[in-house]
């Protein structure tokens, strides 16, 4: 996953992924991409309410060896 800027929240539980996610997504322009890694399981769920409540894009996510990985697009 090619991306703008990669927000590490490995380890973290709810809601601080989204918390970071939010503050890295901020300093983002329209059109440019970030990917957060998660190793919470409830991130999945999180990201895509999230996601589609702030109008960005999710644009893909896996899961690879416990680590969650969200493309997200600013918008």
């Amino acid at each position: 996953m090619q991306a703008d800027i990669i927000v590490d929240t490995k380890g973290m539980a709810c809601p601080m992924p989204i918390v970071k996610a939010k503050k890295a997504l901020d300093t983002l322009q329209v059109g440019q991409t970030m990917v957060v890694l998660s190793t919470d399981k409830g991130s999945v769920n999180d990201f895509q309410a999230w996601v589609k409540q702030t109008k960005h894009e999710l644009i893909k996510h896996e899961h690879e060896d416990g680590v969650y990985k969200f493309l997200v697009k600013k918008l």
